[in-house]
């Protein structure tokens, strides 16, 4: 081993090697190639870090869709919001960009799951452990509820909670056992579904509100408000019993709203007829009442010829009325003819069968 014989690049015949001579002659072999014309010159070595470092600040450039946000860090702290546009941040480790959509509806599903195949129709998983719960009555329920949101806040989204989503579904879960468990499961498989919704979004809120979410709750709808299966049959018998009742007393009060108004027109009208009448016989007894007195004053100023004036007026009105018959007294003997109703008799003749 103490042989220079045995060292890299020795002779093995017994002649002395030096391994400094030896690595002086490759760097000074090295260099030689170097400097060849096929061979870059040395000064284009730093060629390649610096399309390196280009090529790594150029990837800083990022775009922020319509209808996003984009959330800048510095080191890990929040420096900036970008808007929807080409924006520039120092690219890793330095800055971070997250990029939130803001105005997209999101879907949360409680008590179930929905699984799409291809064009085949959505097919529903039932999660019991999320579905059942407890009724104001001491009944069991069970109950399935979509949630639509979107993000309000894209810091609040991004780092108060570590996921919002998971979060908001165990808080959809316990504002909806808070307000069922207050409820009689009748009124919310009925009249009450809608208040049901509407305090259970109210409670949803407020919960995403205090634990810093940054979600806000657009329509929360309950799918399914059904008993257990083994009495599932009977409630929706009392169901549809209650919602037949419903239509009745609906339909009652159309029918009274129909009814009730024009009711109030017909008596309305009789009684402005009624008024108009009396008016009519109010004015027309006046009228005879001065005719009367006017009469009286003239018959007082010369009673016969008034008198005789009056008859003839009322043989003159009425006369022409009447059916007149005249007689001759010269013929018969002189003495009234006796005359037979004949138009009365020919009027009263039996019509002849076939006419």
């Amino acid at each position: 081993m103490n042989d220079r014989g045995d060292w890299p690049g020795g002779n093995g015949g017994g002649q002395d090697f030096d391994p400094i001579e030896e690595l002086k002659k490759k760097f000074d072999k090295w260099k030689a190639q170097q400097n060849t014309p096929n061979m870059p010159n040395g000064k284009w070595i730093w060629l390649v870090p610096a399309l390196a470092l280009l090529a790594w600040l150029a990837s800083g450039i990022y775009f922020v869709e319509p209808g996003e946000v984009g959330v800048e860090r510095l080191f890990g702290k929040e420096i900036t919001q970008t808007q929807p546009g080409p924006h520039y941040a120092f690219p890793r480790p330095i800055q971070q960009v997250n990029k939130v959509n803001m105005e997209s509806i999101r879907r949360a599903e409680i008590g179930f799951r929905s699984h799409s195949r291809g064009n085949q129709p959505a097919l529903a998983e039932r999660h019991l452990e999320e579905a059942l719960m407890l009724t104001g009555d001491e009944n069991i329920a069970d109950i399935q509820v979509v949630v639509q949101y979107r993000v309000k806040g894209a810091s609040d989204f991004l780092f108060r909670v570590r996921d919002p989503e998971v979060a908001l579904r165990g808080a959809t879960e316990v504002a909806l056992r808070g307000i069922i468990g207050k409820t009689a499961i009748d009124d919310a498989m009925t009249t009450g579904r809608s208040k049901v919704e509407a305090d259970v979004s109210t409670f949803l809120q407020r919960l995403l509100d205090d634990y810093g979410t940054g979600l806000h709750v657009m329509e929360l709808k309950l799918l399914v408000v059904d008993p257990p299966d083994e009495v599932k049959d009977s409630f929706h018998e009392v169901v549809r019993a209650l919602e037949d009742k419903e239509r009745l007393v609906r339909e009652a009060e159309g029918y009274r709203e129909d009814l009730v108004p024009k009711a109030r027109g017909d008596a309305e009208k009789m009684v402005k007829d009624a008024e108009a009448y009396m008016e009519k016989r109010v004015r027309e007894a006046a009228g005879e009442a001065k005719r009367f007195d006017q009469v009286l004053a003239e018959y007082l100023k010369a009673k016969r010829v008034t008198r005789e004036r009056l008859y003839l007026e009322f043989v003159q009105a009425n006369l022409p009325r009447i059916e007149k018959i005249v007689i001759n007294p010269s013929v018969g003997g002189g003495g009234l003819q006796k005359v037979l109703p004949l138009k009365s008799l020919i009027d009263l003749r039996p019509v002849p069968a076939g006419k």
